[in-house]
């Protein structure tokens, strides 16, 4: 009976000691997501076929990192405007890496047919919100999005619209086009 006891006592000492170093690492915070000026963090997943790409494989060119997922409503509304930017500047340097927070490899890859995300840099670990990617960059909500240099360091994030292709022109130094005839 006093063995029992003793051993019911180790085991509720140690469950509070283990219930205790949880709770601290409750509160361990948690890296801070890259910003503007801070080198982008590696991404190495794979393509539809299989194929691992590395975002630094891009290296020398303006990179659109994208997150989305072909459940993603706002995603897809946002995906024409993506399509318009790719087309207006990839032969000046311009590419986009489209992150896949999907599960499934067909919805992904039906999304991007229909969508007409015509580039070639289409990753996912089809993890979903585990990703370590989208994990990695602190995404907590998408379409999230983050303009990188030709160096590799993060001009901005959370571009959309006008805001993103003005970013873009300057990365590129694209001059822009006078409206006034001559």
């Amino acid at each position: 009976m006093i063995k029992n006891m003793c051993n019911m006592n180790i085991v509720l000492k140690s469950t509070l000691v283990l219930v205790s170093v949880l709770s601290l690492a409750a509160f361990v915070p948690k890296s801070s997501p890259p910003e503007a000026g801070d080198k982008a963090p590696e991404i190495s997943l794979a393509t539809p076929e299989g194929k691992v790409l590395k975002l630094s494989s891009l290296k020398g060119k303006v990179v659109l990192l994208d997150f989305w997922a072909s459940w993603c409503g706002p995603c897809r509304q946002a995906n024409p405007e993506v399509v318009k930017l790719y087309n207006t500047y990839k032969d000046q340097g311009f590419t986009v890496y489209s992150v896949s927070l999907d599960q499934q490899k067909q919805r992904w890859v039906d999304a991007i047919t229909k969508d007409r995300l015509v580039w070639e840099n289409h990753v996912s670990d089809l993890r979903f919100w585990s990703s370590q990617a989208a994990t990695d960059y602190g995404v907590e909500a998408i379409p999230a999005t983050f303009l990188i240099d030709q160096n590799g360091v993060i001009i901005d994030t959370d571009l959309h619209g006008r805001a993103l292709e003005n970013e873009i022109k300057k990365a590129l130094k694209v001059k822009v086009k006078s409206k006034t005839k001559k």
